[in-house]
């Protein structure tokens, strides 16, 4: 008792001081009953920091009298005859900011700051603090207090009411007099992204009273400061030993989604900034995510556009617009589905995975249970909810029941899981984007039925994904070959640290930039080079974690009049083409086919930091969408432009060939600098229009599959190589080869003899 007083006294020489007379002044003006105490003024002041870090129950009364003082001198008149007021703490916590899993015996009777998300929460339960019971034959009144392991003065008493007095008399409890609190029992666990794979996440119970009931839900992110106790079983007779744990809160703080954003360097920011000014940010985004994974590349910029999202809007009138993406993937079984997911997993902030069979409707959404203690209902939050702000992978989709299916449906539009069971009602934030893997309905893709027979889900649920790709296993010689080669290079590559050769080249057109930015071109990661190096850039994970994040956490796009129209014009051209195609797409066109429109247009236009949607945006969604939903990269519009251009480059080809045949021979010389698509090549009239023809796509094209087909052989007939060349796209002439492998020959790359192309060996 002595040293309580003296802890007191000592305790409200610290609340004289400016900062917290000010801090009583708001507490009182704001009607709270509860004052924040930053553990670093304790440090300052006589050492009381790490004694009550350590020994938190000897001066966790002394504080509450003391700051009950305190405030009764400022406002005698705030606080009722039994009131106090409580005291919580925060500030730098250190080796004492731990996760569920780091809550170890070494912290019991000791405070702690544990962080974690909230999976269950039960209801608020009022706690009796003392009763008073009266007398009838005798007309006393007796009370009782009752203390039990959270309070933090006295011996815990026991909890049976008292039904007679010491001479026997019965007495009866005065309801209207007691005295309780509120008690609500919370179960933390550690946060789902930095918990130990292969093992159980680790739990642990947290008892609030008082102001802290109701504090946060299930789904919730929390830091919460608190005294960690061992309970005493309820066996009677022999103890076991082993003691249940509990934490008793005494200041509960929300954390921020973004508690573990990347910090940004100003070199980061410069980087970022130059990244998204580049034409083929897109495609270097693309191809930065999983670059393991050979092709993919609609699939993969698809994943970048729904990992920055659209902009989500809550209206005045109580409508939700979804910003996040929902996408889907059908298809044979090996085509790297699932290791796209692992891919996303890596990069997304917060992912979490499940899997269809291992999963039910209820694991996904949330559940009702039942307290194993006190047999009480209690809300335990799925999958989706603890993923609220992130991405949901749902591997094996089609594995799943269709009850279970149907439990995702308002998650995924709605974005919120509304429970009514067991007289709980409730609505949680599920605001998650949804990326699916399935196989088709028989195994494998049948080509010869349509895509929604293959897929075998209802429209309802088809019709809530933005994206759905079919993703096939074509055999064909050429994709297998090149397959083939990608994955013996990942099996062949070591890494400096495994003990390879650190042999890397510089990049040759960007040898300033920062190593942190683009992963070091390695032979055996990256294959070979193309010409103008720019293909085989990637962004490493760290950069790239950095660059979604910013893209979209800052930037808010905002929708221009002339987008606007081009979407409405789009969405009209789809309707009309999915009522008149005769196999029809892969996904039904609705209205929320126009919002996926808009969606994918934001997502876009914040890859490129710009405040505004602008036409090129929706043409890029469109793109994305066409391929989705056609499996093919044109439009029937584009088609038809294709063949106009065809036709008028074959009539310019005839022009040009009976001139040729009248012209002499001339080289042509590619000069050093030139920025031009087409070659720059001698003054004869003939030449310049053959070379003009050419574009700069179709000669890079020609150069990688000649350079492609002549890896291992050291020379080729012209007719050979017009196979070879032919292979898919706009067909080469003869006229066209002859003349891309004279400037081959010019550059000294090749040599032309008996009708055989000869590779120079430099």
């Amino acid at each position: 008792m002595e040293d309580r007083s003296s802890h007191k006294r000592a305790l409200l020489d610290f609340l004289d001081q400016n900062i917290y007379k000010d801090e009583i002044k708001a507490m009182i003006n704001h009607k709270r009953r509860r004052l924040i105490i930053n553990i670093s003024d304790l440090h300052s002041f006589q050492d009381f920091g790490p004694r009550i870090l350590r020994n938190p129950s000897e001066y966790m009364q002394a504080f509450c009298d003391a700051a009950t003082d305190t405030a009764r001198s400022v406002d005698p008149k705030y606080l009722k005859e039994e009131e106090q007021v409580l005291v919580g703490f925060e500030g730098p916590f250190v080796s004492r900011r731990v996760t569920p899993r780091d809550l170890l015996s070494e912290f019991i009777g000791s405070m702690v700051c544990v962080q974690g998300i909230i999976t269950k929460c039960s209801l608020v339960r009022p706690k009796v603090v003392k009763s008073v019971h009266f007398c009838p034959q005798t007309g006393s009144l007796t009370t009782r207090e009752y203390r039990d392991i959270t309070s933090n003065v006295g011996l815990p008493t026991g909890s049976v009411y008292p039904t007679r007095d010491e001479n026997g008399h019965l007495l009866v409890t005065e309801y209207g007099l007691c005295n309780y609190k509120d008690h609500q029992t919370l179960s933390m666990q550690e946060v789902p992204e930095n918990s130990a794979p292969g093992q159980l996440p680790r739990t642990v119970d947290v008892i609030v009273e008082d102001d802290l009931v109701d504090c946060c839900k299930p789904g919730d992110r929390v830091a919460i400061v608190g005294i960690y106790k061992a309970l005493p079983g309820k066996s009677k007779g022999s103890v076991n030993g082993v003691f249940r744990t509990v934490l008793i809160a005494n200041n509960v703080s929300l954390l921020n989604k973004e508690a573990n954003a990347p910090i940004y360097s100003p070199e980061d920011l410069k980087n970022i900034k130059k990244i998204a000014e580049r034409d083929d940010a897109f495609d270097l985004l693309g191809n930065s995510l999983a670059p393991s994974i050979y092709g993919h590349s609609w699939i993969k910029k698809a994943v970048v556009l729904l990992m920055l999202g659209g902009v989500e809007k809550n209206l005045k009138n109580g409508t939700h617009l979804r910003g996040d993406i929902n996408m889907m993937m059908v298809g044979d079984p090996s085509v790297a589905k699932s290791q796209l997911l692992r891919a996303i997993m890596n990069i997304a902030p917060l992912a979490i995975s499940t899997t269809g069979r291992g999963s039910s409707g209820v694991g996904l959404t949330a559940a009702v249970t039942s307290d194993q203690e006190t047999g009480e209902r209690r809300l335990e939050a799925g999958a989706m909810v603890l993923a609220d702000r992130g991405v949901v992978c749902i591997d094996e989709f089609d594995k799943m029941n269709d009850q279970d299916r149907v439990a995702i449906h308002e998650v995924m539009e709605q974005q919120t899981v509304t429970i009514a069971k067991a007289g709980i009602h409730a609505s949680l934030n599920a605001r998650c984007s949804v990326v699916a893997a399935a196989n088709p309905i028989y195994g494998t893709y049948d080509r010869s039925i349509t895509p929604t027979k293959n897929i075998g889900l209802p429209d309802s649920l088809l019709s809530r994904f933005d994206l759905l790709f079919i993703v096939l296993d074509q055999m064909d010689p050429d994709i297998d070959r090149h397959i083939s080669e990608h994955v013996l290079r990942m099996h062949r590559y070591r890494s400096a640290t495994d003990g390879g050769e650190a042999a890397v080249e510089g990049r040759e057109d960007n040898a300033d930039a920062d190593s942190s930015v683009f992963v070091k071109y390695n032979r055996m990661l990256h294959g070979r080079k193309t010409e103008r190096g720019r293909k085989r850039d990637t962004l490493t994970i760290k950069f790239l974690k950095k660059y979604i994040h910013y893209a979209k956490h800052r930037i808010q796009p905002e929708l221009t009049d002339e987008a606007s129209e081009q979407i409405a014009t789009a969405y009209a051209e789809l309707r009309s083409a999915s009522s008149t195609a005769k196999t029809g797409g892969t996904l039904p066109i609705t209205a929320r086919t126009l919002e996926t429109v808009i969606r994918l247009s934001t997502a876009h236009a914040k890859l490129k930091l710009s405040r505004k949607v602008s036409k090129s945006d929706v043409e890029a969604a469109l793109k994305v969408l066409n391929f989705a939903i056609y499996h093919k990269e044109l439009t029937e519009m584009e088609e038809r432009e294709q063949e106009r251009e065809k036709e008028l480059e074959r009539k310019r080809r005839a022009e040009c060939h009976s001139h040729r045949n009248d012209a002499d021979d001339h080289t042509t010389a590619d000069r050093d600098g030139s920025t031009t698509d087409a070659m720059e090549v001698d003054d004869h009239p003939p030449a310049e229009q053959a070379t003009a023809e050419l574009s700069l796509e179709r000669i890079e094209a020609f150069n990688s599959a000649f350079r492609e087909h002549m890896r291992y052989m050291d020379s080729i007939t012209i007719d050979d190589l017009e196979k070879v060349v032919n292979t898919g796209g706009v067909p080469y002439s003869r006229e066209e080869i002859m003349l891309l492998l004279q400037k081959l020959h010019d550059e000294n790359k090749v040599m032309i003899a008996d009708g055989k192309v000869h590779m120079v060996i430099s």
